[in-house]
């Protein structure tokens, strides 16, 4: 029993000696309770909408000041003004709007003679949740503007909204699979990049480089580089298979498979520097065996991967606005279900990059060349 009650206290000391490792296993599991949390349902709010007027009547005039009163208030939607639907549209197309809610030339003939008025919501239906409430919201917005005229929704010749999908119909798997992708990626980056560097840190190889004359950056770059290419080869992977299984159009036409390697390559030069960042001190192997789970989840559920991020508490959103998965998963969403140039995921392209490269500079400055 001796001998027993030495190998629990020894063990005892290692997990208290290690305070990365009782940190993650005490407070790992409450992130997650609130990540999880506030990463499903909700609220939506901030929904960007873009407003055309093309009538410029006093009905419409009316309805743009509800529409300005009803955004203010309730927080849902804010309305960005346009002279010509056109340019509307391609913000639309390329993410930078959620709809486009265009008031029609004859609209205030119609409203003053009761004669069917309408007004047109264009929304992007590639995302289903943004749609539905922006479709709700509008359409109420509708109704009160009629019932402020004494022209109840139920009567002839009331004003109602008409919903135009901008996109063909598009499944929720084919709306998962940009984030499906992006966990895939990450998968890989756990077992390659600094997971690789601790392993051999565990088993003593690294003394065998450690005293040669590479430098800290071409040992950094070494790592990532190697663990970048198995992750896009699980990227380029999934992504083919994923594509054909969820109905998306196209997925192999050469132009759209260079689009989508370069997002895929960058995503995972992000991330596997990312990771060497936050464990190039670690020597604990129970570390990064632990973390592993609980990252994914921090990373991947505010990410905006199965829900909205418009409908997400403050504190997650500036969350999602640090998480690199959060633009792999908008750009490769906007290439593969929106069918959009790379001009419209610059932003996204740029800060991967910059992720990459701030946390490649860091990991050198702090990896140490020492036994």
């Amino acid at each position: 029993m001796h001998r027993t009650l030495a190998l629990v206290e020894r063990e005892l000391r290692r997990f208290v000696r290690s305070p990365l490792l009782v940190v993650v296993t005490v407070f790992g599991p409450l992130l997650q309770l609130l990540v999880l949390g506030y990463a499903f349902g909700g609220t939506l709010h901030h929904l960007k909408v873009g407003l055309v007027d093309q009538d410029h009547g006093l009905p419409a005039l009316k309805l743009r000041e509800l529409t300005g009163a009803i955004a203010a208030n309730a927080g849902t939607f804010e309305t960005i003004s346009y002279a010509d639907e056109a340019s509307a549209l391609g913000d639309l197309r390329e993410g930078r709007l959620d709809g486009v809610l265009t008031v029609p030339p004859d609209f205030s003939r119609r409203v003053l003679s009761h004669v069917d008025p309408k007004v047109a919501l264009v929304e992007n239906n590639a995302d289903r949740f943004v749609s539905a409430a922006l479709a709700s919201s509008l359409g109420d917005l509708v109704s009160a503007f009629g019932a402020a005229r004494g022209s109840p929704a139920r009567l002839p010749g009331a004003a109602r909204l008409e919903v135009v999908e901008l996109f063909p119909y598009v499944p929720y798997i084919q709306y998962l699979l940009p984030g499906t992708i992006v966990l895939a990626i990450f998968t890989m980056v756990m077992i390659g990049g600094a997971f690789a560097f601790i392993d051999d840190k565990s088993s003593g190889r690294h003394e065998g480089y450690l005293v040669t004359p590479i430098t800290r950056l071409e040992m950094v770059a070494g790592f990532n580089i190697s663990g970048a290419l198995k992750a896009v080869t699980a990227g380029l992977v999934l992504m083919v298979v994923g594509s054909v299984l969820a109905g998306i159009p196209h997925p192999l036409e050469p132009w759209r498979l260079l689009e989508m390697t370069l997002v895929i390559s960058l995503t995972a030069l992000a991330l596997v520097s990312m990771m060497f960042m936050f464990m190039v001190r670690v020597n604990d192997i129970m570390v990064p065996r632990i973390a592993s789970g609980i990252l994914s989840t921090l990373l991947y559920f505010p990410s905006g991967a199965v829900y909205p991020t418009q409908a997400f508490p403050p504190w997650m959103r500036t969350l999602a606005a640090l998480d690199p998965f959060s633009y792999a998963v908008h750009a490769l969403r906007s290439l593969l279900v929106q069918d959009v140039g790379l001009r419209a995921v610059a932003g996204d392209l740029l800060a991967l990059a910059a992720c990459a490269v701030v946390s490649m500079a860091l990991t050198s400055l702090l990896l140490r060349r020492t036994l």
